[in-house]
């Protein structure tokens, strides 16, 4: 007898089909984005050569404060300064005696962005030199911003932000954050433009914010595997040299926008940092350990004095008052102290882990940390800062 597929079985066979179809699919989907949380765009990881900032700093002066300026006996700068400005603008005061405490040297400082133009704004920020309370509700007057070449780029004025307060009584003050500093958000604006032509470049370097040999090779490839062209080198673990070839139509900026978002997996060295001041430990994620075993316990010492004093019995005919000294020392090591065997191989997880069981305090970590380390035992730089 023929057997004959009925409708029934058919649609089962096909949403069956599509079913496996979106599973494969998920799965797809799934291993890419976990391919791509690991890798980070080139862009994210470099710099473009003499693509910088540019620090400036000024001097200068902050009037309109509420008496909370800086004192002209305790600050002769501000006293010098107040008096040549006052020259220039046609008012002579100098060898009057000046009391007044609306005024406060500052120092002026921004930072000039890369290839901004003439005219643009730039924020700068505000801090006191002297000795005064609050820069609330003051001024900047006009102020020169330099560079380290000695040249003026910019020009700063403006109210000055003030984030904190000082309120003073007669039996105490409350401060909050830092009045005596504050921010011009767009207070400086361009006089001079840096003469540099990124475009006319037939070649760039790409320096590594965290340099490494593999992560630099990483880039070359992807570059040369993008553009099917021996573009980019890697000139050493902190840098990569970018050429333009001479059939590409555009320039030196086009060929860094077009490679600027390709995806590269970093690589680092295992490293563990150390704050011995505030107890911060940051460890990378390929810290290893060989087998080492650890004991870690508080030693405490704790000696007490109790003296006594021994009279003689009454009517004696013979005796002296004495003090009789009584001392009790006590040794602890702790009742928490452990030993504990680290297998070889861990990894930053397990060794968190295994700290944490001991009850190690952050200070004891590191120690423990640092004596791995002179053991052979980590597998790890210790930085301390």
């Amino acid at each position: 007898m023929q057997k004959h597929i009925r409708f029934l079985d058919i649609e089962k066979i096909i949403l069956n089909a599509v079913a496996a179809g979106l599973i494969f699919l998920l799965l797809l989907s799934a291993q890419i984005t976990a391919a791509q949380a690991k890798t980070t765009r080139i862009k994210d990881i470099v710099d473009i050569e003499s693509v910088r900032d540019n620090q400036l700093v000024g001097y200068g002066l902050v009037v309109g404060l509420n008496g909370s300026g800086d004192s002209l006996g305790n600050s002769p700068f501000t006293e010098q300064s107040l008096v040549a400005m006052l020259e220039r603008l046609g008012v002579n005061v100098r060898g009057q005696n000046m009391n007044t405490g609306n005024v406060a040297a500052v120092m002026v400082t921004a930072t000039l962005p890369p290839f901004t133009n003439q005219g643009a704004k730039i924020d700068v920020n505000i801090s006191a030199l002297g000795d005064a309370a609050s820069l609330r509700g003051g001024t900047l007057l006009v102020t020169p911003l330099m560079g380290a070449d000695g040249e003026v780029y910019a020009v700063a004025q403006g109210s000055v932000m003030i984030s904190g307060f000082t309120i003073q009584g007669d039996a105490g003050n409350v401060t909050q954050n830092i009045p005596t500093a504050g921010r011009i958000p767009g207070g400086g604006i361009i006089e001079r433009e840096i003469d540099f032509t990124l475009e006319e470049l037939q070649q760039v370097r790409l320096a590594l914010r965290n340099p490494d040999f593999t992560t630099a090779r990483r880039i070359a490839q992807a570059i040369n595997g993008f553009s099917s062209a021996n573009l980019a080198r890697a000139e050493n673990g902190a840098s990569v040299v970018l050429r333009r070839p001479n059939g590409y139509n555009g320039s030196i900026v086009d060929l860094i926008t077009d490679i600027e978002q390709l995806p590269v997996q970093p690589d680092q060295v295992a490293r563990v940092v150390i704050d011995e001041r505030s107890g911060v430990i940051v460890m990378g994620s390929d810290v290893k350990v060989s087998t080492v075993a650890i004991a870690q316990a508080n030693l405490t010492v704790k000696i007490t004095e109790t003296p006594q004093v021994s009279q003689p019995n009454p009517f004696a005919e013979q005796g002296t008052t004495q003090v009789v000294p009584r001392t009790d020392i006590e040794v602890n090591t702790g009742p928490d102290a452990k030993l504990a065997v680290v297998e070889t191989g861990v990894t930053l997880q397990d060794l968190v882990t295994g700290l944490n069981r001991l009850g190690v305090p952050p200070q004891d970590v590191i120690t423990i940390l640092q004596a791995i380390k002179a053991a052979g035992a980590l597998q790890a730089d210790i930085e301390t800062l």
